[in-house]
């Protein structure tokens, strides 16, 4: 008896892969020109404009010198010297916190790295107003200030304190992550050889992680000297370059001298890029296959010490944010501390009201979406087809390169393109759509990776497995790529929506009276002394950011549970 086969697969006719062939190619330049739009051309502008007078005629370097000898030299010196310092204290504390969570047997783990973690949820903005409430002219803590020699928070001293707040959690995740992967064996080994636990640590840990410590500090090192909300709350009389940017633009309306700002702005930031890139290349090729993760052994002489050295810095930090949040419900700070919520009623202060905290929540949904489907369907275009392989490599190089751009920069450049005359886009210019894209561009490097990472980990056997069986690239996208993807999604758009929720340099300059954001709303109220309804305001920036993360993550999990039930299998 002959048992009948199923018929093979027909392979898919030369007219249908020619069309599917033609198909990506379409796709891959229409994201060649987004990322050129949002990306590229903007700051061709600024470079244009950093070059050119009012006419248009090149002038070289004529603003450059034009600025320097206005004696704005202390501003790049400040600037640079400031963030260094501020990642070096940065790095030194997260350090011994991260070495706390991943080398000893610290109890209350996850409590401790959510406390140190919360920062993230909030604008830089907050870190600074709680400086004010602490240490500043009417602050609690202003007499112990003073015993210990300093005079005044606004300035270096607020400048610094505030800075390695707020990146506090962004070296721990880098430095939690390298501590994570310490050789067991090696430590082990070390015991055996009779080390104690220092000469392990100076011998063993610390050489280990040396990749890690480089990275973090040149990422506090850009974070702190793009970020414009720190110094313009406390920087006092302190020339910075972020806020020189600020005054340029907005006060003295110098566009050509913003734009020479924010090139020098640019040029520490993009060579920190290159080094972080390198330092990042360096520490995956020591990433050893036969590492044993370690597992810390219960030592009271080194748990207690490091669970005193987290709690210490853990109420610091929740501390000064705890101040701020506080003083937005006292009542007169710091003589009448009822509480009341006279401070969230937005509308009797300057800002642009609760209209400004609607514009926000829609720019952060807005950007969430925009921002997660671009980012998965250009990292598909990179990751997945097999071929024109040089223009993909274009796309990946465009992807990565806003991760090297301070975001005043990018929202300068946005103002020379978008509101260029002979520009058919002119007419976004004003509205949420451009504040959308501005802010989908400045934290996209690091959704397309995120991306990319998730998209990477498929076996390439299943495109070629879809190829075999004749199925159009869309269907496997839809039906493979798409769910792997769910969770990866989910991350990228709390990411999204959480920065969308709290950034300010990026739009600083774009918004218009009918689009001012929450973020730029405290600015305006610090700027005109009511610093109460500042903090309330970016209270409720944190709360949201918090509930905003929480529900897309229920959303996630249901999710997860429905296009990822074959992993439990």
């Amino acid at each position: 008896m002959v048992l009948d086969q199923a018929p093979a697969p027909a392979a898919p006719s030369r007219p249908r892969r020619h069309a599917e062939a033609w198909a990506l190619r379409g796709l891959l330049a229409a994201a060649l020109l987004t990322l050129v739009v949002i990306i590229l051309l903007p700051l061709v502008s600024l470079l244009a404009q950093s070059v050119l007078d009012g006419q248009g005629r090149f002038v070289g370097a004529a603003h450059f010198s034009a600025y320097f000898a206005t004696g704005r030299w202390s501003a790049l010196a400040n600037s640079v010297s400031l963030s260094a310092l501020s990642a070096v204290i940065c790095v030194a504390l997260a350090y011994g916190y991260a070495w706390a969570l991943t080398h000893t047997a610290l109890p209350a783990k996850g409590l401790w790295r959510g406390l140190a973690l919360l920062p993230l949820l909030a604008p830089s903005l907050l870190a600074a107003i709680g400086l004010v409430y602490a240490f500043g002219n009417q602050g609690l803590l202003k007499g112990a200030m003073q015993a210990i020699g300093i005079e005044s928070i606004y300035g270096p001293a607020g400048i610094v304190a505030g800075s390695v707040l707020w990146t506090f959690p962004h070296a721990l995740l880098i430095l939690v992550t390298t501590l994570s992967t310490s050789d067991a064996r090696l430590i082990e080994a070390a015991r055996c050889l009779g080390a104690d636990g220092w000469r392990v640590f100076r011998t063993v840990t610390l050489p280990a992680s040396r990749y890690g410590l480089l990275i973090s500090l040149v990422v506090v090192f850009v974070l702190v000297l793009t970020d414009f909300g720190v110094p313009k709350v406390v920087g006092g009389q302190t020339a910075m370059l972020a806020t020189d940017i600020y005054k340029e633009v907005v006060g003295q309306q110098r566009l050509d001298r913003g734009a020479v700002v924010a090139l020098l702005l640019l040029i520490p930031a993009l060579g920190a890029f290159v080094l972080e890139q390198r330092l990042r290349a360096r520490q995956r090729a020591v990433l050893s296959l036969r590492a044993v993760p370690h597992q810390p052994r219960p030592q009271a002489a080194v748990d207690l010490p490091a669970l005193l050295y987290c709690a210490l810095v853990a109420t610091a930090l929740v501390g000064v944010f705890g101040i701020a949040v506080y003083a937005s419900f006292a009542q007169y700070w710091p003589y009448q501390l009822t509480p009341t919520l006279s401070h969230y009623q937005f509308d009797m202060s300057d800002g642009g009201g609760w209209a400004s905290y609607g514009n926000s929540l829609r720019m952060a949904g807005w950007t969430a979406l925009v921002g997660t489907v671009l980012s998965f369907l250009l990292a598909w275009l990179v990751d997945k087809p097999r071929d024109l392989r040089a223009a993909r490599g274009v796309l990946n190089a465009l992807a990565t390169l806003p991760m090297a751009v301070p975001g005043l920069a990018l929202g300068l450049g946005y103002i020379l393109f978008f509101n260029a005359p002979w520009n058919p886009l002119r007419g976004w210019y004003g509205g949420l759509g451009i504040l959308v894209l501005c802010t989908v561009a400045h934290y996209y490097s690091v959704a397309h990776l995120t991306q990319l990472g998730a998209l990477r980990q498929l076996d390439p056997e299943y495109e070629r497995v879809a190829e075999s069986l004749g199925l159009p690239f869309w269907r496997h996208l839809w039906r493979v790529h798409l769910p792997i993807a769910v969770p990866t999604l989910v991350q990228v758009a709390g990411y999204f929506f959480v920065s969308a929720l709290t950034t300010v340099s990026a739009v600083v300059f774009l918004y218009s009276p009918d689009t001012t954001l929450a973020a730029i709303a405290v600015l305006a109220m610090d700027d005109a002394g009511d610093t109460a309804p500042a903090a309330a305001m970016a209270t409720l920036l944190f709360v949201t950011a918090a509930a905003g993360r929480g529900v897309i993550g229920v959303i996630g999990h249901l999710l997860v549970q429905r296009t990822q039930r074959w992993r439990a299998r």
